[in-house]
């Protein structure tokens, strides 16, 4: 009973863990202004699907 219990504790953390590391590694790309560099990245592939780039 008591692994079933430590199981389930477990399994809850896990989710938090995983969206805290998530949101960690989302502030240092905006912070290293990746966004910037994807984003520049999009529009060289849109427009050359356009047929402009």
């Amino acid at each position: 009973m008591k692994e079933l219990i430590k199981k389930a504790e477990k399994s809850r953390i896990l989710p938090f863990a995983a969206l805290g590391i998530g949101a960690i590694m989302v502030v240092a790309g905006v912070i290293r202004d990746e966004h910037l560099v994807v984003l520049k990245k999009a529009v060289n592939i849109c427009l050359e699907c356009i047929g402009i780039g």
